[in-house]
């Protein structure tokens, strides 16, 4: 099953900004409180679990498995799928420029 290239969830969205550079468990968690600026902070279960859905969608793979921990990084089509989520979210911060109250009507 491949992603439908619908809105991402922000975990999934945040997963995908950590593993531009190959990471894995740990550093993950620790990569995706850094990218979100403190912001995010994603416990083992629910990281596990994105990382399982987005590995059967094809936008990760793993890079490598030693037996003790597992390496995953972005796959080209996640990279693809990242870039698209991030054009998407910067067109609604454009369409939301409305509430700054810079768009008067005449």
């Amino acid at each position: 099953m491949a992603y439908n290239g619908g809105p991402m969830t922000e975990a999934m969205y945040y997963v995908l900004l950590a593993l531009m550079h190959p990471n894995h468990g740990y550093q993950l968690m620790q990569a995706i409180t850094d990218v979100s600026n403190g912001r995010v902070k994603m416990g083992p279960g629910t990281l596990y679990g994105v990382l399982s859905r987005m590995q059967k969608d094809g936008l990760i793979s793993l890079a490598e498995d030693d037996g003790r921990r597992k390496t995953y990084e972005i796959t080209p089509e996640g990279e693809q799928a990242l870039r698209m989520e991030y054009s998407r979210l910067k067109s609604q911060i454009q369409d939301g420029k409305i509430l700054e109250g810079g768009d008067e009507h005449e």
